[in-house]
C-alpha cells in the first residue's frame, strides 16, 4: 500500500494545497514561532510528529531515480539529506527570521562552519570582526587559512576599519551582532552597506541578539546563523544549529556541503527545537526584562569595575543596540574587581546561578571566559578583545528577579 503524503498545516487552515505565504507574512513573530512550517500526516496530529527514520521507501526504481535527480520539498531520500521533522524546523525558523529557506545543523558551530566553508575556496578573502566566540575565532583564525582563505580581522565597532579592510575581491564578511562575551554591538546596517557595495556576502552569528529581538535580514544580513542550543531550545536539552538565507544559497551552496559532510540535525533534536520555538518569545522577553533590571541594580556596585549590558545607557554602543534590537538580550557581563581570584570567589559563592559555559537557558548560568570559552587565546588577544581576568558572563534565566539579585549581591559581598 502506498503511504499517504504529508500535508502542510496551511492546507488545514486555509483549505488550500499550498501554503499561502502572503497570509503568513502578516503574522507576528510569536504566531509564526507556533504555527509556521507545520506538516501533518493523514492522522491530523496537533503536536508535530517525530519521524525517527534514516531512510525512506520508494514505490518504484523510477521514483527513486527521479528523486535522486531532483527532490521536491516533501520528497526525502536519507535523513542526512533531509527529514520531515527537520524540514518543519527549517521552514519555521526561516519564516520567523524572514528568509527564503534554512538548513538545520547538528550544532551551532556546524552552522558557522557550514555557512563559511561551503562558500569559500583557496584565494578567497574574508573580513571578520575580532570579538568572537572562541570556536568561531578558531575557524576563522586557524582552519580557513589552512585551505588558503585569507582572513582580515578588524575592530567591529570601527567603521573606518571595515571600510579599509573590505576589498573588491572580498567574498564574505562575518560578525557577531552582539559579541561573546564582551557584549560589543556592531552596527550591522552600516557594515552591510559597505560589504554590499563591494559585492561581499554578509554572514552574521545572531545568537545573543536572538530571533526575538533582532531583524538581521532587514538590517542587511544575507545569511543568519544560530546556535539553536541556546535560546531556541532554551532549556538545556539538545544541540542544534541553523543557517538561514536565500533558497539559492541554502539549497545550492549549503545543502550540498552539509549533506555530504554529515553536519545535519537529528529528527529528535529538531522536534525538541520545534517545541522550544513555541515558547521562545515568552522566555526571552521575560529573561531580557530581568537582565535589564539586574544590570541596572548592579551598575555602580563597589565590587565591580563595570557592568556591560547593551540596553544600559553606559554601554559604549547603546545607541546602536536600541536602534538594532527591541530588547537588550539575556546576557550580562560583569567585570569584578580583584581579577580571577575575586571572580572565582564570586562564582563559588553563588547558589541559584549555576556555573556552566552554556547560555540562553531557562536556568541562570555563569562562566569565566578567560578560563573557559576563551582560554586558548593569549593574554594579548584577550586584552585586545576586552576580556579581563575578572570578567564573568551571566546568562539570565527565568528565576524571580529578586532571588537572582539577592544571590548575586550576596556572592559579591563574599569577595
Amino acid at each position: 500500500m502506498k503511504s499517504l503524503p504529508l500535508v502542510p498545516v496551511e492546507a488545514f487552515i486555509f483549505g488550500a494545497s499550498e501554503p499561502r505565504r502572503n497570509d503568513m507574512e502578516n503574522w507576528s513573530k510569536r504566531t509564526r514561532a507556533v504555527h509556521a512550517g507545520t506538516r501533518r500526516s493523514q492522522y491530523g496530529e496537533m503536536a508535530e510528529a517525530v519521524f525517527l527514520t534514516q531512510g525512506f521507501k520508494y514505490d518504484s526504481p523510477e521514483q527513486a531515480e527521479a528523486r535522486f535527480i531532483e527532490s521536491g520539498r516533501d520528497e526525502f531520500i536519507y535523513a542526512r539529506y533531509g527529514n520531515p521533522t527537520v524540514a518543519m524546523f527549517e521552514d519555521r525558523i526561516a519564516a520567523l527570521e524572514g528568509t527564503e529557506d534554512a538548513f538545520a545543523t547538528a550544532s551551532g558551530m556546524a552552522a558557522v562552519n557550514g555557512a563559511l566553508t561551503s562558500m569559500l575556496k583557496t584565494g578567497d578573502h574574508v573580513v571578520s570582526s575580532r570579538a568572537l566566540f572562541g570556536s568561531c575565532l578558531y575557524i576563522l583564525e586557524d582552519i580557513l587559512p589552512r585551505f588558503g582563505v585569507e582572513v582580515t580581522f578588524v575592530d567591529g565597532t570601527d567603521m573606518d576599519a571595515w571600510r579599509d579592510a573590505i576589498r573588491d575581491d572580498t567574498k564574505a564578511v562575518f560578525l557577531e551582532t552582539v559579541a561573546n562575551p564582551t557584549l560589543e554591538v556592531i552596527d550591522l546596517a552600516a557594515v552591510a552597506e559597505v560589504a554590499h557595495a563591494k559585492g561581499a556576502t554578509v554572514i552574521v552569528d545572531n545568537v545573543f541578539a536572538t530571533p526575538v529581538f533582532s531583524d538581521a535580514v532587514a538590517q542587511g544580513a544575507d545569511v543568519v546563523v544560530y546556535s539553536a542550543t541556546k535560546h531556541i531550545d532554551g532549556q538545556g536539552r539538545v544541540l542544534g544549529g541553523v543557517i538561514c538565507g536565500t533558497q539559492e544559497f541554502i539549497r545550492k551552496t549549503v545543502e550540498p556541503y552539509l549533506k555530504h559532510t554529515g553536519g545535519s540535525l537529528s529528527p529528535f533534536n529538531a522536534w525538541v527545537l520545534l517545541k522550544g520555538l513555541e515558547t521562545m518569545d515568552l522566555r526571552c522577553t521575560a529573561q531580557a526584562q530581568t537582565a535589564l533590571a539586574l544590570a541596572s541594580d548592579l551598575e555602580g556596585h563597589e565590587k565591580l569595575e563595570a557592568v556591560l549590558y547593551p540596553y544600559l545607557a553606559s554601554h559604549p554602543q547603546n545607541a546602536i543596540a536600541t536602534r538594532q534590537m527591541s530588547a537588550g538580550g539575556t546576557v550580562i557581563a560583569l567585570d569584578i574587581k580583584g581579577g580571577q581570584d575575586a571572580a572565582f570567589r564570586f562564582l563559588n559563592a553563588l547558589e541559584i546561578v549555576s556555573i556552566s559555559n552554556n547560555l540562553g537557558d531557562s536556568k541562570s548560568l555563569v562562566t569565566h571566559p578567560k578560563t573557559t570559552t576563551h582560554q586558548r587565546l593569549s593574554d594579548e588577544q584577550r586584552a585586545q578583545l576586552g576580556i579581563t581576568d575578572g570578567m564573568v558572563r551571566l546568562s539570565i534565566g527565568l528565576e524571580d528577579v529578586s532571588d537572582l539579585l539577592d544571590d548575586i549581591q550576596t556572592a559579591l559581598s563574599m569577595i
